[in-house]
């Protein structure tokens, strides 16, 4: 039998997060022991991905930043594009590999945290404590016993919602045989692809030099593509779109973002909790993630270390979650255009206060100004709507 204060289940970038912020004295009398699981190479493990941010100043884990940017761009169906400066702002990304490798040298440094490739079978209820019931990569079974327990899988089910919509997408890491790319712009959302019938779709350009980028095509919609039709969609989107010429397409990413409304449930035992994507780190109506994990994993790890119950605190506010569940059931419903709702909102607010408002750091004043951009009277009637719709299932 293993023990340790705090089992972390899943080393992603929430499973890391919260063991980088427990290993070493840090601040707080405690210093737990920790044991964090990694799945064993295979389908339980998660794939090469990027994951994008935006934050002033330095931040704790810039030394995996790839590439950051102060200028983006959104361009609209048809006409001029929009450009805006985000400072104090940075957009920043960070490859898997580079966090995971920065993540991984200061763990092994650190006297209090353990980890064990194994694959978690079970977490079970026991009067000493939670038992995390794991296999080894070898076929041998092993107990671990711990305090607390934070697991960061995602779960095998959503819980029932009154909106569900995927974000779904498709990307390559791409070098053209000459300058095509601006590197000091992102473009967040370029809606000149087609649009599907129900939902929205658009180009997402992460430049890291004038013939580096990647280039993803992402849809927020009710189902996903063949893969035969997100290269169809890439392959138009490069070359109609873009009109990048000739590329050599050096790596691939693929991912899904469930975007819904349902509770996401923080604790699941008495001891036992969970964190990231799988706790409702991610945001509804954005899909992005990492902001609201880190915001969450900061605060489990002060209360281990100031001897507090570790409750996951929500990572994003009620109100937001509220305005949040409006605007996906306004798109759901195709009472607003998904397209002229974002091209409205960023060609109308201040780049930074938008991506604030998107981040949740804005005030109720600030939030009705932004709110006062959208389209009015579609928005009211899905707000009155929404509470009448009873909760699903996902599909």
């Amino acid at each position: 039998m293993l023990r340790a204060d705090v089992a972390v289940i899943g080393a992603g970038a929430a499973g890391l997060s919260l063991a980088h912020r427990l290993s070493g004295p840090g601040h707080g009398a405690t210093v737990p022991s920790v044991v964090l699981i990694d799945a064993p190479p295979g389908p339980l493990r998660p794939a090469p991905r990027t994951w994008c941010f935006w934050e002033s100043g330095r931040g704790r884990f810039d030394a995996a930043v790839r590439s950051q940017w102060r200028h983006l761009r959104v361009r609209p169906p048809a006409g001029t594009a929009i450009e805006g400066d985000i400072a104090p702002l940075r957009y920043k990304m960070i490859r898997s590999v580079d966090f995971e490798s920065l993540v991984g040298r200061d763990l092994a440094r650190s006297p209090n945290v353990r980890r064990l490739e194994a694959t978690v079978e079970a977490v079970e209820e026991a009067p000493a404590g939670p038992r995390v019931l794991m296999n080894r990569p070898d076929g041998s079974r092993a107990e671990l016993e711990a305090r607390w327990v934070f697991d960061s899988r995602p779960p095998g089910s959503l819980p029932a919602a009154r909106t569900t919509l995927l974000q779904h997408f498709h990307g390559w890491f791409v070098r053209t045989a000459r300058p095509a790319f601006d590197p000091t712009t992102v473009e967040l959302m370029d809606f000149r692809t087609p649009q599907p019938a129900d939902g929205l779709s658009f180009g997402y350009v992460l430049p890291t030099g004038p013939c580096e980028a990647l280039v993803e095509y992402t849809e927020f919609s009710p189902h996903v593509l063949t893969d035969g039709g997100y290269e169809t969609a890439l392959r138009h989107y490069t070359a109609d779109v873009l009109s990048l010429g000739d590329l050599d397409i050096l790596a691939t990413e693929t991912g899904l973002i469930p975007m819904t409304d349902a509770p996401m449930p923080r604790r699941v035992g008495a001891s036992v909790f969970r964190i990231g994507a799988a706790g409702g780190a991610t945001r509804p109506s954005t899909g992005y993630t990492f902001a609201g994990l880190q915001r969450q994993t900061r605060a489990v790890a002060a209360a281990l270390r100031q001897g507090r119950e570790p409750v996951p605190p929500a990572a994003h506010s009620v109100r937001a979650r509220a305005m949040d569940a409006v605007l996906l059931r306004a798109l759901d419903s195709g009472r607003v255009d998904g397209p002229d709702l974002f091209c409205r909102l960023f060609a109308r607010v201040p780049p930074a206060r938008l991506l604030r408002f998107l981040d949740g750091h804005t005030n109720l004043y600030e939030d009705v100004a932004v709110g006062r951009h959208a389209p009015v009277g579609p928005m009211l009637r899905t707000a009155v709507e929404l509470p009448r719709l009873p909760r699903r299932p996902a599909p």
